[in-house]
């Protein structure tokens, strides 16, 4: 069993997973550390099991999506953290970790007032706290607590759906939260805002499957309507992600997720 930074394996010497390990072990999160075919550790006291993917790997994506299938079905919620992820958003990850283990402060949303934040705000908060960073939007709203920013949600623009008249769908883009902070109710207070500000028939969104298997938005009301195929990036100079085109130069990265899920809310 790895509980403390002195045991991890030598052969983690200053490499990322070395400092992932570190990282938890200076946190008092006890684990136990399996390095076999995949590199994973073991949180058993969160029933949460994560999997450090080397960017320079021999997996595929279906061999991701079976240990995630297979960990679940031991009760386990297996997270897949790539390399690339860690030496970017070291810091969100640690956030989104805490939150998953319970270990947030807490913030009522009954406390908090919804302004519109305009895109500079917006982009700041998002990069800061959300792992995939911002991302174009129409609307954006943020939470705000004590006169502090505490949450920011970004939606797309209202969209015509063909199967019904007059049925117009909106997209839910990012959510996030200020590291280190839950807010309670905090996202289905933003979304009742938003149906009273604009109308939709319904709210749709994404869940990472690396990350995620959606239930916070299950318990909104959101149903799951489809699974999406794992997607394939390239990592330019800065180690950021861009979606794979046909063609790519041989001396690029590519990595990959093992899809995600799709959700709709309807009013």
């Amino acid at each position: 069993m790895l509980t403390t930074a002195s045991a991890i394996p030598e052969i983690f010497k200053d490499t990322w997973k070395n400092h992932f390990l570190t990282a938890l072990a200076s946190r008092k999160m006890v684990f136990e550390f399996n390095q076999d075919y995949f590199s994973i550790a073991y949180l058993s006291d969160y029933k949460v099991a994560i999997n450090l993917v080397d960017i320079v790997n021999r997996f595929s994506a279906e061999e991701l999506i079976e240990l995630q299938n297979s960990e679940r079905k031991k009760g386990i919620k297996l997270i897949h953290l790539w390399e690339d992820v860690w030496l970017t958003k070291t810091e969100q990850v640690m956030f989104r970790l805490k939150s998953l283990f319970g270990l947030n402060k807490t913030i009522h949303g009954r406390k908090t007032r919804i302004l519109k934040t305009d895109k500079p705000t917006t982009d700041k908060f998002l990069n800061e706290n959300h792992l995939q960073g911002t991302v174009n939007s129409r609307y954006k709203f943020g939470l705000y607590y004590l006169d502090e920013l505490v949450a920011v949600a970004t939606f797309s623009a209202l969209r015509k759906m063909n199967h019904s008249d007059n049925y117009k769908s909106i997209e839910l883009i990012r959510f996030a939260v200020l590291g280190g902070f839950s807010i309670t109710g905090g996202l289905s207070k933003l979304i009742k805002h938003l149906k009273t500000l604009l109308n939709p028939a319904d709210v749709m969104t994404y869940a990472d499957c690396d990350w995620s298997s959606g239930d916070a938005y299950i318990k909104l009301g959101f149903e799951q309507v489809s699974i999406l195929q794992p997607q394939y990036f390239i990592l330019n100079e800065h180690m950021n992600r861009k979606l794979k085109k046909d063609f790519f130069e041989a001396n690029e990265l590519e990595v990959f997720n093992s899809g995600s899920l799709k959700f709709i809310l309807k009013f």
